[in-house]
């Protein structure tokens, strides 16, 4: 019980200092209250601050160093991909990798129910991580309705590492669609393992369906999001 208790109270402290980062009243590069401080702060013990300042730690929000403190490493910037992925991450400050983790054809029950039948799909899976943490920022699985064009793409890969050059060359060109944005309570702990977090974090999910010029579902996308990193924003 007791541990139960120490648990609650460590991720209060963690969501109180959260909302102060993400708020703008803890700024980059602020030097968070010392833990002494902290335990006055909430009336909690110091390994309940220690573990809360673990849980902020894991998100990436701050960075403790030892004999001095904890600082703050959220900057409040967020990743807009309204210009494609490559443009997005190279104003990221080069701190955002994409790695490929696979590329291959087969199945796939998520882009079926979506798309209202049983397919055969092109198969890429992407994660985006950041260099600072080790931790993933998104985990994007790619499901294309099979054409014959695909046949070159698995063995050969995604042309300069991007799968809308590789379309283009291929003549194929996204015309419109549609998205839809949601959260996951939980995070798996498979898809935790591959983003390096822990498992019930909860994410941001975004699904789009993008069609060529003919009207033909071109891809299927369902993304996993860091929501300190994305957000959904409306022009109007």
């Amino acid at each position: 019980m007791p541990d139960k208790i120490g648990l609650a109270k460590s991720e209060q402290v963690a969501r109180t200092l959260e909302r102060d980062i993400r708020a703008g009243r803890l700024s980059n590069g602020d030097l968070i209250d010392s833990e002494a401080g902290l335990m006055r702060r909430f009336s909690v013990s110091r390994n309940t601050v220690r573990r809360g300042l673990e849980l902020l730690s894991r998100q990436g929000l701050i960075t403790t160093r030892t004999g001095i403190g904890s600082f703050v490493t959220y900057d409040g910037a967020t990743i807009d991909s309204a210009q494609g992925w490559t443009v997005a991450l190279s104003q990221d400050g080069g701190a955002v990798e994409t790695r490929l983790l696979g590329i291959n054809a087969g199945s796939s029950r998520r882009a079926d129910q979506r798309l209202g039948g049983t397919g055969h799909y092109l198969r890429i899976d992407r994660l985006r991580f950041c260099r600072r943490t080790g931790q993933g920022i998104s985990l994007e699985r790619s499901r294309l309705p099979w054409r014959d064009a695909f046949a070159s793409v698995p063995e050969q890969g995604l042309a300069g590492g991007s799968l809308n050059a590789t379309l283009a060359g291929l003549g194929l060109t996204a015309a419109s669609g549609e998205e839809i944005a949601g959260i996951i309570p939980a995070l798996s702990a498979v898809d935790a393992g591959i983003m390096q977090r822990p498992a019930g974090t909860p994410m941001l999910r975004l699904e789009r369906v993008t069609r060529d010029t003919g009207g033909e579902v071109l891809e299927y996308v369902e993304s996993i999001l860091d929501p300190a990193r994305f957000g959904l924003r409306i022009a109007f």
